[in-house]
């Protein structure tokens, strides 16, 4: 077997140098870890260089004499000419204009995808089960909806390229129109992108347009909408039979900012509240975790951290742990290896979850 080599990056911060540094960051895990105040100027400049290659604003807007967005945790307050952090949402006259995001227009595309698809969910999920055999398989499908927004700002988003999608010229559909594109084979909707929190309005709309049609509501989400509007998304996942799926990216607040340029508390927050229902129907599941595993930066002993804080509030809920490929800002690292997986497994069990499983494992390499 050839031995692997790859291309090293040096943290500004301590000096290292590594294959597993980013860098587009420039800063290693370590120092994230334990020097979070020295390197935070560095990794929050490095987010906004990616934010003006797609003419987005580089941190959310702090006006002092702006309109205030409430939908997301990036709270904006948006001054006159600018718009908030999201791009979907802009001062007009000193009152909020949504370009996107309302039941009248969201911005996204869909399409259908046969069952049993490519979920966080999908060993546990209600389209799994009908895709086993509780109705006939080949003829259903999932309405995927990608919203092409996000509140966060992810180094190696795999979905990046919706950042080129104009809100003010882009078509769009309003949440009946999108609702109508089901018809009845379609078995469940999730929605995901970008992230439906920065279109909640719509989402909602059309979801409940669906599910009063008999179609199962599925979310994939970052969790860092208004709690209100994240209430209402589990409301109607728990009354259809589908799953809301958490992306816990990290639970070191640190470590997620570094890598999504956004903190992770409001997360939390929408996760705590939800798994607190767990209960009320746990097969199939109401909420799923699941957490990408960056090499050199979401390690075993990150993922047995968030393990921990899963199994605090219920150990039965299932966690997905999934191979992560280089992609938009993160060119340099490897594919998550195998005994990446293995070992991030074994933490998450050993932290007490009953149902952890990895995912993608077409990605897991043995570079590391």
């Amino acid at each position: 077997m050839m031995e692997w080599t790859h291309p090293t990056s040096r943290c500004a911060e301590c000096g290292a140098e590594s294959p597993l540094i980013i860098g587009h960051l420039g800063v290693c895990a370590r120092c994230i870890r334990t020097r979070f105040d020295r390197v935070r100027p560095r990794l929050l400049a490095a987010h906004a260089e990616t934010r003006r290659a797609f003419g987005l604003p580089e941190a959310p807007p702090r006006a002092t004499d702006g309109v205030p967005c409430p939908l997301c945790d990036r709270s904006c307050v948006i001054g006159a000419g600018e718009r908030g952090y999201c791009g979907l949402r802009v001062n007009q006259d000193g009152h909020l204009k949504h370009l996107a995001g309302t039941p009248a227009r969201g911005v996204l595309h869909w399409y259908r995808d046969p069952l049993p698809t490519n979920c966080v969910a999908d060993w546990v999920c209600a389209g799994y089960r009908q895709s086993s055999g509780l109705r006939h398989s080949r003829r259903y499908h999932n309405l995927a909806v990608f919203y092409s927004s996000c509140c966060f700002n992810c180094v190696y988003c795999q979905n990046w390229h919706f950042r080129g999608v104009d809100p003010a010229t882009s078509e769009g559909l309003s949440a009946h129109e999108l609702a109508a594109c089901a018809n009845d084979r379609t078995f469940c909707v999730c929605y995901f992108g970008g992230d439906p929190a920065s279109q909640m309005p719509h989402a909602l709309a059309s979801a409940r347009y669906l599910a009063e049609r008999g179609v199962v509501v599925c979310w994939e989400t970052a969790g860092s909408q208004h709690p209100k509007l994240m209430n209402q998304a589990v409301r109607l996942s728990l009354q259809t039979g589908g799953t809301v799926k958490f992306d816990l990216k990290a639970l070191d607040e640190g470590l997620h900012i570094a890598l999504t340029g956004a903190s992770n508390r409001r997360t939390l927050e929408n996760f705590t509240r939800a798994a607190a229902r767990f209960d009320e129907r746990p097969d199939p599941p109401l909420v799923v975790a699941s957490t990408l595993l960056v090499p050199g930066y979401v390690t075993p002993d990150e993922v047995g951290r968030i393990a921990h804080f899963i199994a605090d509030i219920n150990p039965h809920i299932p966690y997905a742990l999934l191979g992560f490929a280089p992609n938009f800002y993160v060119p340099d690292l490897p594919c998550t290896s195998a005994r990446h997986a293995e070992e991030a497994r074994a933490a998450a069990q050993s932290a007490g979850l009953k149902n952890v499983r990895i995912g993608n494992r077409h990605l897991l390499s043995h570079d590391y």
